[in-house]
């Protein structure tokens, strides 16, 4: 019975030796934390944030402490990490090499911006006395013989100063308005 009590209580006494171990952590620096890290770990950090490293410092104690994982846990994580098709950064030679036969290639293509109208629709709007033509295209946007990539851009042309072109043209719905309603 006297052989329970001082296990028990020898126990307490290393918990408690590694509980203030642990909370001794908390006051540490960043550097003070890599350095036990380095210690623990027999490498250096790549990390400088401080709760990652107090929690990987303290897991490390607390391991050595009491014991790791069992050697069966081990074996089921090794069988996991075999297991697994995650790939966390592509393969160097990534887009290097020509893509498989048997792969097929699919391109998404955009869908266009639901505050423009058809592709053919003209935009007049009257600005300084002249009236600022837009034909809407498929590829882009025609004003004065010339294509632009973007609605801006060729309101930006016809009138010398940096529009969006959605706002100079009163497209898409306007913050606390209802459609239709802008003058």
């Amino acid at each position: 019975m006297s052989l329970l009590v001082n296990s028990s209580r020898g126990e307490k006494m290393n918990a408690t030796k590694l509980r203030e171990q642990i909370e001794g952590l908390r006051q540490m620096t960043v550097g003070q934390l890599k350095e036990q890290y380095r210690t623990l770990f027999n490498e250096e950090s790549r990390s400088n944030h401080k709760q990652f490293l107090f929690r990987r410092v303290a897991w490390r104690i607390q391991a050595n402490a009491e014991g790791g994982l069992s050697e069966r846990a081990r074996q089921r994580a090794l069988e996991i990490a075999n297991d697994a098709d995650l790939r966390i950064r592509a393969p160097k030679n990534f887009l290097k090499t020509p893509p498989d036969a048997e792969r097929t290639i699919e391109t998404c293509v955009p869908a266009a911006d639901p505050r423009l109208p058809i592709p053919g629709t003209l935009l007049v709007r009257r600005y300084q006395g002249k009236d600022v033509v837009v034909r809407v295209g498929k590829d882009g946007f025609e004003c004065s013989g010339r294509v632009y990539g973007s609605l801006s851009a060729a309101v930006r042309e016809a009138t010398g100063t940096r529009w969006n072109g959605f706002a100079f043209f009163g497209l898409g719905e306007k913050p606390g308005r209802d459609r239709g309603d802008y003058q």
